[in-house]
């Protein structure tokens, strides 16, 4: 063990771990290259799949293929890897969020094979999901192996997750601005730089492995005020899809789970379902980026009804495909629906006043994009540069900000969480890094709970009390039952005043006769801001904790406001600089 130690620290990385923003840097730096190996895998891995499997496509019974891509993939992840199937995001999410940014090491790889197999076969999802908790579960898994302390493995979390997203977009700044949006939720001098530089390293590793290319090449758009005042227009519509889109995807996954047959026959059978959509609409398969750059450069041949068919059945198709079970992301079904919402929008436009001297097609198509992407994550900025830099639309900025902005603004109204934090709300309550909520998460109860209390039973006689309690400073003490041991209720000193003068009653009184047989208790599993609500309601500086009807210890406030205050003082050294 000794000798690990020594090779794990050596005198090299001593110097390193005296400085934290060093040592997030570099560490940040490995973090986002290996993101990127990852990012570039999945992407060689769905082409070759794509590549593979392309002379079945034209065959009657192709429509099974997304089928057997989302059993096997649901078996995969259930069976094999023992993890269940997810959009990949609110996982990470949830980590920074309640468990300070751990991550399973296998859940690095499991995903990307998942989603191979998904999306590879035909099923309407992206690639992104799965390169984001790639990423992430490699920087908390170097986090761990490094002994970092938490705040750092939730800043290597983050570097993680820019990493994967600049790599697969060739976009260093959205991949940035997405970590610090929607995963880290917060713009700290600790984690910026780090997730800056994992996001640059990501994006080079593509580069070199892939070459540096936009992926969405388009030509140069001329706006006028009459452009951008119809994008207000646009960002309604895309509003009113984001919600759709959300709403459809988290329908069928509780349609889906109400369903008695196993997670594999379900995510296989929703596979099906979409095969069945592709032989008549083949661009709702796969990840759909072909006819996102058709729309985008002008080039879609069909009218404006099939432009708002594609719309609709993209939406359904991942709605189909990740509610029943199948492995992947939103963000590639987010650009083929917004930029298909905004050609239909431009040509409806077109249609009901021709006289009109609009601007291209494309330019719509791209701010659909933006609109979409901000409706559905809810974060503006993610959607406006992760569009600029995948299409280099730089001349479109501000209709971009417009339809991302009033798209956020009007999902946000309608849905008060975003898509990835709709399913996280489902589990408990979102606890964000240096808020009370997220400082509280980082206390443990078994730290703060009083087990040596006196504990008396309801047959003890007031004076045998009044003798155990003399040197003790407690005010509440728990009462049990002296066969079982179970938990009965509390007696306070305030209960026993009323006795006091008379010490005829010493003898005759016992605890059981005056004791508070329903207190206000906590439990083991209850989120310590919600005990603390609770004692703030009943105006309790203390509280008992009770599990499976057996005593455990007292709760004081006091202690509580003692370590939230230490706590404090632990975050705000670390995040000096």
């Amino acid at each position: 063990m000794d000798s690990l130690r020594r090779w794990r620290y050596p005198g090299a990385w001593k110097l390193f771990r005296l400085d934290d923003r060093l040592l997030l840097i570099v560490v940040g730096m490995v973090v986002g290259m290996c993101s990127g190996l990852a990012s570039v895998a999945l992407n060689r891995s769905l082409a070759a799949m794509l590549e593979w499997l392309r002379p079945f496509r034209h065959i009657w019974w192709a429509f099974v293929l997304p089928g057997i891509g989302a059993a096997l993939s649901s078996l995969f992840l259930d069976k094999i890897m023992n993890e269940g199937a997810g959009h990949g995001v609110p996982e990470v999410i949830y980590s920074v969020s309640r468990h300070r940014g751990l991550l399973r090491f296998r859940t690095s790889f499991s995903r990307l094979i998942s989603s191979c197999l998904t999306i590879g076969s035909g099923g309407s999802a992206g690639p992104e999901a799965p390169v984001v908790i790639s990423g992430a579960a490699i920087g908390s898994s170097i986090a761990r192996f490094f002994s970092l302390s938490d705040s750092q493995r939730v800043a290597l979390v983050g570097c993680g997750a820019a990493g994967a997203i600049s790599a697969i977009f060739n976009a260093p700044i959205a991949g940035m601005v997405f970590s610090m949006e929607v995963i880290l939720t917060e713009w700290s001098a600790l984690n910026i730089i780090p997730v800056g530089i994992a996001s640059v390293a990501g994006t080079e590793i593509s580069r070199i492995l892939q070459g540096n290319q936009i992926p969405f090449v388009h030509r140069q758009f001329n706006l006028d005020l009459v452009d951008i005042t119809a994008c207000l227009g646009l960002a309604i519509v895309t509003a009113i899809a984001s919600i759709v889109f959300s709403r459809t995807v988290n329908y069928v996954h509780h349609l889906s789970n109400k369903v008695s047959l196993p997670a594999w026959v379900r995510a296989g059978a929703g596979g099906c379902a979409v095969g069945l959509m592709g032989l008549f609409l083949p661009v709702v398969l796969g990840e759909g980026y072909p006819p996102v750059r058709a729309a985008i450069e002008g080039m879609f041949e069909h009218g404006l009804l099939i432009a708002g068919v594609v719309t609709l059945a993209k939406i359904l198709a991942t709605g189909v495909t990740l509610g029943s079970g199948g492995s992947g992301g939103i963000f590639a079904p987010c650009l083929v629906v917004g930029s298909f919402a905004g050609l239909t929008y431009h040509r409806a436009l077109s249609l009901i006043w021709p006289q009109v001297a609009w601007t291209s097609e494309g330019c719509f198509a791209l701010v659909g994009m933006a609109g979409l992407m901000s409706g559905v994550l809810q974060a503006p900025l993610t959607g406006i540069f992760l569009i600029v830099e995948v299409t280099g639309g730089y001349e479109v900025i501000l209709p971009l900000i417009i339809v991302a902005a009033i798209s956020t603004t009007i999902c946000h109204y309608v849905e008060p969480a975003s898509f990835y934090l709709q399913e996280l709300l489902e589990r408990g309550p979102i606890r964000r890094p240096r808020t009370d909520a997220g400082i509280l998460a980082n206390l443990s109860l078994k730290d703060l709970v009083d087990k040596d209390c006196i504990r008396v039973t309801q047959s003890m006689l007031l004076r045998d009390f009044l003798g155990a309690i003399k040197e003790s400073p407690n005010n509440c003490y728990p009462v049990e039952d002296e066969e079982t041991g179970d938990f009965l209720g509390m007696i306070s000193l305030d209960d026993i005043k009323p006795y006091l003068l008379k010490s005829e009653m010493y003898d005759t009184v016992p605890i059981g006769q005056i004791m508070n047989i329903g207190p206000v208790v906590a439990s083991p599993d209850d989120d310590l801001s919600e005990i603390l609500d609770r004692m703030e309601a009943q105006y309790l500086s203390a509280i008992p904790l009770v599990a499976k009807g057996k005593f455990i210890g007292m709760l004081e406030k006091a202690t509580v406001l003692e370590h939230y205050r230490q706590e404090l003082i632990a975050q705000a050294r670390h995040l000096k600089i």
